[in-house]
């Protein structure tokens, strides 16, 4: 079998305007950015605002491995899936940042047969949306700087801070520094903090927003710290906003793509929905939704993450009710939640998750089983895609089949796409097209009224199980503070470890007897969200002992290696 990054340099891609004009994009409606990628106008939105929008559909997962248990590949691979059986469909997607591509997990643009490409690309640079966020971001952060040197007009507090700024590399070490070193010309010291870039409030906002108008509004609301009476200081206060509106003026387009069968994908917003939302922006699935008649996009790892927020966040922003929500599982990953085995990144797999343990399977299907019981919570049909390796047993493939239908997933279809491509999808895109035609009734988890404790509480108990929440001082104090500033009614963007359904790492399975603790509380406000921080969960991730990074190479004509 071919690695991943050589049968994406296989694929025999069209030009990116052949892509466009075969889903309905008009040529003035396109940016192009070479010959395989291109920014798209929000113009198309206008023109065909009047058409009925297509199928929704949400590609989330069981609690995931450190390998991932390819979510990715199922969303492209349910797309060339319904391709298959005749469906007109788009893939939406997000844009790897490059802190796990040079990490530990490597790129994001699916594998083998069901891929992005170019690949490369699509997980390095791409159009630049991460490097304006990044530019955006610390903007604003230097604005802070200046003004506390230059005379601090707006009286802010320096220990109430809590913008950071981002690099789009995991580096520990930037998790806790100090600034304005080295003499008053240098501005006035003080303690501060890098986050990831993709967990920055800018790319909340770009995900969040519906156009340039609001997303100007948006970055305007950004809270940096109070003033020394407790009162919130703003981006717009410090006159920043406008000039960060323009630097991400190009950003706010989605990017199209396509997958190695020539299917059109739209790449647009920022991953990890541990610390972050965690799913592709709202404008790009407006706009897929008036082109196709079915759209799957994906939420990141498992379904008390990225999907959590997708339902109680995006779909409440957006207005937007998905049809089918897919949770993918691997039969891998449902025998290391038995608590027999231990997944180690970089090293080889223990030779039980290769071999048929049907014990191991039954025991670790209780992460499935609490998956599928959480999704169906939300009202939607619930497919269960399992995403098949070619040493699982059909004993224990069948196995699956028969515990998820009893947790209550409507289709439970079996996944071959990383081998096949979208031949090996047409099981589970059938299954998805008849999902999608049932019945829903769609309801959020909590209501916009609840208090931020209880809008906390019910995310802790509804969806990870947990007995109750436990808040540090810190939190406490937050939780009076944004209640006063009248931020009680945001939706909740919990930060916690997606290794377990717990708040601990450690927890494999469907835990019980634990409580959330809540170390403390930030606003998003321009993104329009409450952003609790659970344990020892941080927004600045750090390279292993062995990145992937030391693997990835280029040769003297360009062509790149290693990358995965």
């Amino acid at each position: 079998m071919k690695s991943d990054i050589e049968i994406a340099q296989a694929a025999t891609m069209k030009p990116i305007q052949e892509i466009a004009d075969a889903v309905g994009i008009e040529e003035d409606e396109l940016e192009l950015h070479g010959k395989w990628k291109a920014k798209i106008s929000l113009d198309v939105r206008e023109r065909l605002k009047d058409r009925p929008n297509g199928k929704y559909i949400d590609v989330t997962a069981i609690t995931p491995t450190p390998l991932g248990e390819g979510k990715t590949v199922t969303t492209i691979g349910l797309s060339l899936g319904l391709n298959k059986i005749g469906k007109n469909v788009i893939t939406c997607i997000r844009q790897p940042s490059l802190g796990p591509v040079f990490g530990i997990k490597g790129g994001a643009a699916g594998g083998g047969y069901s891929q992005v490409v170019p690949m490369e690309d699509f997980n390095l640079h791409l159009t630049g949306d991460v490097h304006a966020v990044s530019i955006t971001n610390n903007l604003l952060s230097a604005f802070i700087d200046a003004s506390l040197m230059h005379g601090n007009p707006l009286d802010i507090d320096p220990n109430s801070i809590t913008w950071n700024r981002v690099v789009d590399v995991s580096d520990r070490v930037l998790r806790n520094i100090v600034v304005g070193l080295g003499g008053k010309t240098n501005g006035i010291p003080r303690e501060a903090s890098y986050d990831i870039a993709v967990a920055s409030e800018v790319m909340a906002i770009l995900a969040m927003t519906t156009g340039l108008k609001d997303m100007r509004e948006r970055l305007g609301r950004i809270i940096i710290g109070t003033n020394s009476k407790g009162e919130p200081v703003t981006a717009e206060d410090l006159q920043c906003a406008g000039s960060m509106a323009v630097l991400m003026k190009d950003a706010i387009k989605p990017t199209l793509m396509q997958t190695v069968e020539n299917t059109p994908v739209l790449v647009h917003a920022g991953p990890f929905a541990n610390i972050a939302q965690g799913n592709n922006s709202v404008i790009e699935d407006q706009i897929a939704l008036k082109l196709a008649d079915y759209v799957v996009t994906e939420s990141g790892f498992g379904a008390d993450c990225g999907a959590e927020k997708f339902l109680n966040i995006k779909c409440r922003y957006s207005g937007l009710r998905p049809d089918a929500i897919v949770v993918v599982a691997t039969i891998r990953a449902l025998k290391s939640h038995s608590g027999k085995f231990n997944i180690v990144p970089g090293k080889p797999l223990d030779p039980g998750l290769t071999t048929e343990d049907l014990d191991a399977v039954e025991k670790g299907a209780t992460n499935l089983q609490a998956h599928v019981e959480n999704m169906k919570k939300y009202g939607v049909p619930v497919v269960v895609a399992i995403n098949r390796f070619t040493h699982d047993t059909d004993k224990e493939v069948e196995l699956v089949r028969r515990l998820a239908k009893e947790a209550g997933a409507d289709e439970v279809a079996l996944s071959e796409v990383w081998a096949k491509g979208g031949e090996g999808g047409k099981e589970l895109a059938e299954a998805v097209v008849r999902a999608a035609d049932q019945p829903s009734d769609f309801k959020f988890l909590y209501k916009d009224e609840d208090s931020i404790k209880e809008k906390i509480e019910k995310i802790a108990v509804g969806m990870y199980g947990a007995d109750g929440v436990d808040y540090s001082p810190a939190a406490e104090k937050k939780v009076e503070m944004y209640t006063k500033m009248g931020l009680s009614n945001l939706p909740i963007c919990m930060a916690k470890t997606h290794l377990s359904l717990s708040h601990d790492p450690t927890l494999k399975g469907r835990p019980k007897g634990f409580r959330i603790p809540v170390r403390d509380i930030k606003a998003s406000v321009g993104a329009g969200f409450l952003f609790p921080i659970c344990g020892d969960m941080r927004t600045m991730p750090g390279l292993p002992a062995k990145p992937a990074g030391q693997n990835i190479d280029i040769d003297e004509n360009g062509v790149i290696t290693g990358l995965f």
